[in-house]
């Protein structure tokens, strides 16, 4: 399958110096898929089923916040990224309605409720309340 094939929702690039996509990491959200490609001769892909997101934050630096970027930190139970950052991309908190209404869209079709899930360790703070 080539990428043209792909039905991404949204796609962007980590921004750099005064938010120029100067990077050779890409995003990519599909309906069901967060992506995340590195490199440029050898090529690192992460892919995140959207239905494992548990929560998300923003932080936005002074210096993002002067180019109109943003960085969305997303915390999973993911086994090979629990925590996944999304750095300096164009309007963070479209991209992060955008998941979130992917997310439940996703959780409506199979049927799956947060309380569903069941807590391998991740972020929490303290882990008797699972």
């Amino acid at each position: 399958m080539k990428k043209s094939d792909i039905p991404y929702v949204w796609t962007d690039k980590k921004r750099t110096f005064l938010s120029l996509p100067w990077s050779f990491t890409r995003y990519f959200l599909t309906e069901t898929k967060l992506i995340t490609r590195k490199g440029f001769f050898n090529i690192d892909e992460d892919e995140m089923e959207l239905y494992k997101i548990d929560d998300k934050k923003m932080k936005f630096s002074f210096g993002q916040r002067i180019v109109g970027c943003g960085t969305i930190i997303i915390y999973s139970r993911d086994h090979d990224t629990p925590v996944k950052e999304i750095k300096s991309i164009k309007n963070a908190r479209k991209v992060s309605d955008m998941i979130d209404q992917y997310l439940n869209s996703v959780r409506d079709k199979y049927g799956i409720r947060e309380r569903d899930l069941i807590y391998y360790g991740g972020h929490a703070d303290n882990d008797d309340n699972y």
